[in-house]
């Protein structure tokens, strides 16, 4: 096959494999994509505004598969509109694709530079540190971790596809969606029926508290980090492996990277265009359904509350994708400016690329300033706060986080949970230096 990835077959005139170089950690930060980081740290923002309503315990939600509670002012109904809309389930499958967009430039350097048994054991070791990140997180703070999904996927799908052939992943990017497709149409079929029902207005199957638990409402720090932790078990396997959305992005992201799509955005600007133009639009409409569903303006009986999960969730991978595309146009933009000899990023994207290439450090931040705070193991302001008060809160923290990334990144100063992860899936080899990285030859791939 060819070695860019495509079904070609080789020829024996092909050129060969650079030498091999002792592998290193990394790819200097000066040197890294502008869009990749930019969309890391902007989604931070989503992220941080997702995860905060989960914090508010002690009341129910509006409808089940929310966890967001009945709003009790216009503040309150507005904020949680813009996240269900813009916000909820498009940003984990964003972050997945960038995940798996590093997972081919990882791979495809360390073969380069020391061969594919080598580079296939990094990967090996930095997933399984990332679980146990994950597990650690989940335990000390965060019931809904995605550190340790992300790395129980990448375990998976790089001993399965990492080598395979453009077709073959194609394929199974087809099952995958076909298996979202059905699982939308099902959901929403199965809650007109039920809806149907003239149990349904009574309140059949009703839930009080939404469908995913929250364990910021356990006073016993011992109990609540037993719950984060049993919760996280379960959610980490789902979201990571069997509710498809992640492995998909996932083997999505394998077939961008094999052709550069984010590092050289100007050459793939009509693809980038088509997937900002169609997905964020699929994903603001739904998203928007949604929303008027929680609020009461589209009335639906408790009992059927559940039948848009499903197309929400596929919505959320395509609004995903388009986001990733729209910041992939932003560095093409910037990108050309700069070779006709105009100036480079801004501040603001300069500041959000620093925070992006530290985005494993100031996500677990986040769960540093919200747990202790709004925990009821310890302040417990989830309690008093509502949902806008708490998106304030959210917001205020990703600024915070912004500005401290920034000095970062003037500094020169690596994110520590990056270079703790780096040093345990490289062995404790040292930083990479600040010289240009090894030629990165595509690997070969198979059927």
């Amino acid at each position: 096959m060819a070695a860019d990835g495509t079904d070609r077959p080789t020829t024996a005139t092909a050129e060969p494999a650079p030498p091999r170089r002792a592998s290193r950690p990394g790819t200097p930060l000066r040197e890294r994509a502008l869009a990749p980081d930019v969309a890391r740290g902007a989604m931070l923002l989503f992220i941080v505004i997702a995860n905060s309503p989960f914090y508010l315990w002690g009341r129910g939600s509006a409808s089940f598969g929310s966890n967001h509670p009945e709003p009790e002012s216009a503040a309150d109904a507005v904020a949680q509109a813009i996240t269900m809309i813009a916000i909820d389930a498009r940003s984990y499958p964003m972050f997945a694709f960038l995940f798996g967009y590093g997972i081919w430039q990882l791979f495809r350097r360390q073969v380069a530079s020391s061969g594919e048994a080598e580079a296939r054991r990094i990967l090996r070791r930095r997933h399984w540190w990332m679980v146990a990140f994950g597990a650690a997180h989940a335990l000390l703070l965060w019931m809904g971790d995605i550190i340790g999904a992300y790395g129980l996927a990448g375990l998976v799908l790089v001993a399965l596809f990492i080598r395979r052939r453009d077709r073959t992943i194609v394929i199974w990017c087809v099952v995958l969606l076909a298996l979202l497709v059905q699982w939308a149409a099902l959901s929403l079929i199965g809650g007109i029926v039920v809806a149907g029902l003239p149990e349904a207005e009574a309140g059949l199957a009703a839930t009080d508290g939404g469908m995913l638990p929250t364990a910021a409402g356990i006073e016993d720090p011992l109990l609540a980090a037993l719950a984060r932790l049993g919760f996280w078990a379960v959610l980490a396997p789902a979201q990571g492996l069997l509710g498809m959305v992640v492995p998909l992005a996932i083997l999505l992201a394998v077939l961008a990277a094999r052709r550069g799509v984010l590092e050289e955005p100007e050459r793939h600007r009509r693809l980038l265009r088509l997937v900002a133009g169609i997905g964020i639009p699929i994903g603001w409409v739904v998203g928007a359904v949604s929303a008027a569903t929680h609020l009461g303006a589209i009335p639906i009986p408790e009992a059927a509350s559940w039948m848009l999960l499903g197309v929400h969730q596929l919505a959320g991978l395509a609004c995903g994708l388009g986001y990733v595309a729209v910041f992939a146009l932003i560095a093409a933009h910037v990108r050309e400016r700069m070779a006709s000899g105009g100036a480079g990023p801004g501040g603001l994207l300069r500041a959000l690329q620093a925070l992006g290439q530290r985005s494993l450090t100031f996500y677990l931040v986040q769960s540093l300033v919200f747990a202790p705070l709004m925990s009821a193991w310890a302040l417990g302001l989830g309690e008093h706060l509502t949902t806008a008060t708490i998106t304030l809160v959210a917001v205020a923290t990703w600024l915070a986080t912004l500005g401290i990334a920034a000095w970062m990144g003037r500094a020169g100063l690596r994110g520590p949970a990056e270079v703790l992860l780096r040093r345990l899936a490289y062995g404790g080899r040292p930083a990479a230096p600040t010289g240009s990285p090894p030629p990165a030859a595509a690997p070969p791939v198979s059927g």
